[in-house]
């Protein structure tokens, strides 16, 4: 079975959980999560993904194996202070209603007696982080936000104390379609840039696939089908169920996490006009080898001659991209033959 590549921060060690009724929950499993990875968990429900979750904070207990963090059997550790070191974020958030937005990110460095100014100064970092202005939003209550800023909001909180583990369960499936892209890109950006280790529970492949560094496919009764990077799990599925799960648009979903490569472009020279307007005058935006697919899809379908201007990453014109180039571009990303990532 496949496990994290690097050095496992959490173990799930035979890990299995079976009810009083029988009623199986997860299967026995081993599971490494690397630290610093961003480990989707996705399948339908009743597949164990958010009791899995849960073994890891203690809010569910294993009836077998072992869940290790950091070397640690946390069956061994006082569930209070194990949860107060593990950001948790749930679907509907769970923000106290009757604390202002500051007050609530600032819960957990409040129970661990952190001083005013410092939690100020932590409260007003993390705000910033999940691009909310601290002086517009640190002192309105939740019932006074959107959706997604109580996402937001129960983002910063989980980060307060700065973990080295956050589980997230269903974080943004109460937003809307819109809004919940946006808080997909903003979390993968925190996420790069902040490096937490994440346990991510979905039932929506698209979403596991854009964000995770890996992805788990779970199958009912809690059994691990595949784990495997996004576009590995989308060009080979490892069973009949994780192709089905996956569905007849993986062409679609392998450009969300397929990237452009200089490979991919006409090398010809580019021209004036390709490189600075479109035919109607209007600015045209080079592409930047490293882009997903999806984005080089979205210019080429606004270009009015076909191609696309490509720069490398040190902002240097490389040549332009044709629908061509985006064809070959997706053979060689579902290819069996091209390595995973």
């Amino acid at each position: 079975m496949a496990t994290a590549p690097s050095q496992a921060l959490i173990r799930f060690d035979g890990v299995g959980k079976t009810y009083p009724d029988g009623t199986v929950a997860v299967a026995e499993l081993d599971l490494d999560v690397a630290e610093h990875e961003l480990l989707t968990l996705v399948g339908p429900s009743g597949s164990g993904k958010s009791t899995l979750l849960r073994m890891v904070n203690r809010l569910v207990e294993p009836t077998s194996g072992r869940v290790l963090l950091d070397g640690d059997d946390v069956a061994a550790t006082d569930p209070v202070r194990l949860r107060r070191g593990i950001g948790y974020v749930i679907q509907n958030v769970g923000l106290f209603p009757h604390r202002t937005v500051a007050q609530n990110v600032a819960t957990v460095p409040g129970l661990l007696g952190w001083d005013r100014r410092r939690t100020r100064e932590r409260v007003d970092e993390l705000l910033t982080l999940v691009r909310l202005d601290p002086a517009l939003h640190g002192p309105r209550y939740p019932h006074e936000l959107s959706g997604g800023q109580r996402q937001r909001v129960g983002v910063a909180r989980a980060l307060a104390t700065d973990p080295r583990v956050m589980l997230m369960d269903e974080p943004f499936g109460a937003v809307d379609p819109e809004g919940r892209r946006g808080l997909q890109q903003e979390f993968r950006r925190i996420h790069d840039e902040l490096g937490t280790t994440v346990l991510l529970v979905t039932h929506d492949i698209d979403e596991a696939v854009l964000l995770g560094d890996r992805v788990a496919v779970f199958s009912q009764g809690g059994r691990l089908e595949q784990v495997a990077d996004p576009v590995t799990v989308l060009t080979r599925p490892a069973s009949p169920f994780v192709e089905g799960f996956i569905g007849d648009s993986r062409a679609v979903r392998l450009m969300s996490v397929a990237h452009l490569e200089a490979g991919d472009v006409d090398g010809a020279p580019v021209t004036a006009r390709a490189d600075a307007t479109r035919a109607d005058g209007a600015s045209r935006e080079p592409l930047r080898v490293g882009q997903s697919l999806d984005a080089a899809f979205s210019a080429l379908a606004a270009s009015p001659d076909g191609t696309v201007p490509v720069h490398r990453a040190d902002g240097t014109a490389l040549g332009v991209l044709t629908f061509a180039g985006l064809h070959a571009a997706l053979r060689r990303a579902g290819s069996p033959a091209s390595p995973p990532g």
